[in-house]
């Protein structure tokens, strides 16, 4: 593929969150970019507000005559979350198109460029998000693909003037992070997801060994210092390996502070140390995030303050630890976590701000597979906050598995207050309850709870 020859993308599936960032990222290179997705939605509405053309009906007539009629020119581009027996798919298929990835496209258009990589289970939007934030208000040119909305930006790109540099958030589902040849990877976990996939955590190890060994010689790693014995580090023996981590690790922090709910540090390596950091994501977690985020920008950005200057303005990700509402009286947080470990930590984090406050969580839980897989995980780190309100199963790309429900978790939780309710009727929760510390939490639609919420909480 060689842009030079392109006239037209299109997207099948351009309305996810990664395929929208490659949409915006060759509209603004000057590329005709059109698309379909199932359903139209905020960030469909926005690419087409940009000057996309997005349709929403599985008919291949809707495809632009051009993709059709020059396809030397045409560029297919499609998320495997696209079910297989779409028209729109078997059309270019059946009419020998060749379709790329996502993924395969991202590798390509990183392959000559600076790229820093961030992969892991969990933390890799946050984290590429900071390190594109880090580079941005240091003054660094510099291109970024984010697996979020990034509130600083109101975007889940950045486009540099001259994309030397490019910052990517490396997807271990479906392998996707092996297209991928970073000068600099993070790796922030490995807990075992996406099962469905890869059948077994040793699976999943293979696979982030894999990307390892993309990295380009004389790059280097940087990985979570509990991550570090699971993995072959430095398996070609030409990159610069360090661990990072809260309390251990080459790479690591001074105390750490609480204070106006903002979590403050000091930067501690053995080529630098940076005093002032004080982070207003919240989040344990999230401190660990900036340890490897400033890590991997060290080369890029040597003045200390222009470092501090960018952590301390950084706003987050929506749906990433967000405050809804915060108040002395009502804090209502939005969080996608869907992984048993995400969970534990965002309510670590909570009750550490909120020490002596009641703690309610409304969880969504994301897929049937997952559930199933780690429902004891769930059950033990829901059992950490003080209410529950569970929702039923989202299942995304999946068919119900008899026997999988919320249900499981429920039962086997260990704190009293627990309550089961169908998404749509969880608003009558309510019209009794006033929460005092409230954390809407998953990956599926959730999220479209979180505005009515806000509403009624305003009214009381």
């Amino acid at each position: 593929m060689k842009l030079e020859y392109l006239h037209s993308v299109y997207f099948l599936g351009i309305g996810g969150i990664g395929m929208s960032a490659l949409a915006r990222w060759f509209h603004a290179n000057g590329f005709v970019v059109t698309g379909y997705d199932k359903t139209s939605t905020e960030l469909t509405e926005k690419l087409v507000e940009e000057g996309m053309a997005i349709h929403f009906e599985d008919n291949v007539n809707l495809i632009p005559e051009k993709v059709k009629k020059e396809r030397a020119g045409a560029l297919i581009i499609y998320t495997p979350a696209v079910p297989k027996d779409l028209g729109l798919y078997q059309y270019f298929v059946q009419e020998g198109f060749e379709l790329y990835k996502r993924s395969q496209v991202l590798g390509m258009l990183t392959e000559s460029k600076y790229t820093i990589a961030v992969a892991g289970t969990h933390g890799k939007t946050t984290t590429s998000s900071m390190v594109a934030h880090l580079l941005r208000s240091a003054g660094v040119d510099c291109s970024a693909f984010v697996g979020g909305i990034m509130t600083n930006y109101d975007s889940n790109l950045l486009i540099g003037e001259n994309n030397e540099v490019m910052v990517v958030e490396a997807d271990e589902f479906d392998r996707s992070f092996l297209t991928l040849h970073p000068d600099v990877a993070i790796i922030t976990a490995t807990d075992a997801d996406h099962l469905d996939i890869y059948g077994s955590k040793d699976a999943l190890k293979d696979s982030f060994n894999a990307f390892i060994k993309n990295i380009k010689a004389n790059g280097q790693l940087f990985v979570e210092e509990k991550v570090a014995g699971e993995l072959e580090l430095n398996p070609n023996g030409n990159i610069n390996v360090k661990t990072y981590g809260l309390k251990g690790g080459e790479v690591t922090i001074g105390e750490l502070k609480i204070a106006d709910a903002k979590f403050a540090f000091d930067y501690q390596s053995a080529q630098r140390n940076t005093a002032g950091f004080a982070l207003a994501m919240p989040g344990y977690h999230n401190v660990s995030n900036a340890i490897a985020a400033i890590a991997s920008v060290s080369d890029l950005i040597t003045n200390d303050q222009a470092l501090v200057d960018g952590l301390n303005t950084y706003k987050g990700v929506k749906r990433r630890f967000e405050y809804i509402i915060q108040s002395d009286d009502l804090v209502f947080i939005d969080d996608y976590a869907h992984h048993p470990e995400e969970i534990k930590a965002l309510i670590e984090s909570v009750r550490a701000l909120y020490p002596t406050k009641k703690i309610t969580v409304i969880f969504q839980p994301h897929l049937f597979t997952r559930t199933r897989d780690f429902v004891d995980g769930f059950a033990e780190s829901l059992s950490m906050a003080d209410e529950v309100l569970l929702l039923d199963i989202y299942p995304a790309r999946e068919l119900p598995i008899e026997g999988v429900t919320s249900e499981m978790i429920k039962e086997k939780m260990t704190i009293a207050e627990i309550k089961n309710y169908v998404k749509d009727d969880v608003l009558t929760y309510f019209d009794n309850h006033t929460p005092e510390v409230l954390i809407t939490v998953g990956a599926g639609n959730i999220d479209t709870l979180v505005s009515p919420i806000k509403r009624l909480l305003e009214k009381r």
